[in-house]
């Protein structure tokens, strides 16, 4: 695990520790020094912690214009003991939304289990949405995340769509293909 490094390639565009209104702003990483894990694995230390022992993530770029954000995510998304969900909610998603963010795109290939509990987080995070208009997309979802994402109907609120080559588009392209399809969804 401590192989899988958050894309990279969008970087001389936007840096997360670089942008005073990001969650992350400030942080320092080291290339050298391993200290989180995931089952007892060490992971890379560029990925940034938020609060879960379980699941991390790299904001890849964020559009302030425009209203939306990608989002790497890597690790085990445990909502029944780590509530990963309210952590991520308030740590990341609120400050964010505080901003104008109202469009999430989540890449969550590296997203190996998902452990549900009560919902209780994702539909505040489905209304506060609905107010300044935006959703959230998880893409690349392995297969066998999706199953218990989708028996726990968090679904709902969370839509899944497949893009294996999104790493060839730059940022704009990429959240435009996404935000198509979410209008083509709506309509």
């Amino acid at each position: 695990m401590h192989e899988i490094e958050p894309y990279f390639n969008w970087r001389h565009l936007y840096t997360a520790e670089d942008d005073e209104s990001s969650p992350f702003y400030g942080r320092e990483y080291s290339e050298f020094e391993f200290t989180n894990t995931v089952y007892n694995y060490y992971i890379h230390p560029q990925w940034d912690e938020f609060g879960s022992k379980t699941l991390y993530l790299k904001i890849l770029f964020v559009d302030y214009e425009v209203n939306y954000a990608i989002i790497e995510m890597l690790g085990e998304w445990n909502d029944a003991v780590e509530n990963d969900i309210m952590q991520l909610k308030r740590s990341v998603i609120d400050p964010m939304e505080a901003k104008g963010i109202s469009k999430f795109i989540l890449i969550t290939e590296n997203v190996l289990n998902f452990h549900s509990s009560d919902d209780e987080y994702y539909p505040e995070w489905h209304e506060d949405l609905e107010e300044n208009p935006g959703w959230v997309v998880a893409v690349n979802m392995p297969e066998s995340t999706q199953y218990d994402f989708q028996h726990s109907h968090i679904d709902r609120y969370i839509k899944l769509m497949e893009m294996p080559a999104w790493r060839t588009y730059q940022p704009g392209d990429f959240f435009q293909m996404i935000d198509n399809k979410m209008l083509r969804l709506r309509a």
